[in-house]
């Protein structure tokens, strides 16, 4: 069951892909396109993403993860996008509390 980008995770793929560089540009021009397809099994709010591949060209090649940023808040935490054949498929969360994080920190708080 694909789902929308809830406002957090949509917040958190544009700020982790601000800059003018060809890849990021072309990745945030998926986010539009993009749902949730998947969701980690431990309770955090990672997930995996599919792009309507008819909306939108696909990103040129580059390496995984595509972006990437520690928080400041909580600082035990950071998160990365990955692709797959140049289109959004993951957006992952970490951290090393053993607890999962429920909630997307604020983008302000990504320190790049």
């Amino acid at each position: 069951m694909a789902e929308p980008l809830s406002p957090d995770a949509t917040a958190t793929l544009n700020a982790l892909l601000a800059g003018p560089d060809p890849v990021s540009s072309t990745l945030r021009a998926q986010i539009p396109h993009t749902r949730v397809t998947g969701r980690c099994g431990c309770g955090c709010v990672t997930v995996d993403l599919t792009v309507d591949r008819a909306a939108v060209p696909p990103a040129r090649a580059h390496g995984n993860p595509a972006a990437d940023a520690r928080y400041a808040a909580p600082d035990d935490a950071g998160v990365m996008v990955f692709t797959k054949n140049g289109y959004l498929s993951l957006l992952e969360i970490y951290s090393a509390s053993s607890e999962p994080i429920t909630t997307w920190p604020e983008p302000r708080f990504l320190k790049r």
